[in-house]
């Protein structure tokens, strides 16, 4: 199952204004359980998911070779970071999604920094 298409399923108007990260948080966790239903096996198999694809989601915006690829490529990392409740990065891919591919420069460390923020969470998270 891919976590794109489960971020798809989220709630209608679930915007991540409504949503802010609890303690400062880089994810919910109060949104990610209600999303999964209280299962941690669900919550654990989503984060691995978004944790592995990571690398995947930061290629395809460097790789990006014209407007359509970046905001494709920005809108699959947006699906999939509020798919877990990861407002900051979800709000930065959204950013991007709206920039054009000729100014990546200037959300693409952004984008890096939330990501690798994510990223040590899902870390920490899943050794607990």
């Amino acid at each position: 199952m891919r976590l794109m298409s489960l971020a798809k399923r989220m709630e209608p108007g679930a915007a991540s204004q409504d949503a802010p990260c609890g303690a400062g948080r880089p994810i919910d966790l109060v949104h990610l359980s209600k999303y999964t239903l209280g299962n941690r096996s669900l919550e654990n198999e989503l984060l691995g998911l978004f944790r592995n694809q990571a690398d995947v989601y930061i290629a395809r915006l460097d790789e990006a070779a014209d407007d359509t690829e970046w905001k494709n490529a920005a809108h699959s990392l947006k699906g999939s970071a509020r798919g877990l409740g990861a407002w900051t990065l979800a709000d930065l891919a959204e950013e991007a999604e709206a920039t054009a591919l000729a100014a990546r420069a200037g959300i693409m460390a952004r984008i890096r920094e939330a990501t690798a923020a994510v990223n040590a969470f899902i870390d920490s998270f899943m050794e607990a």
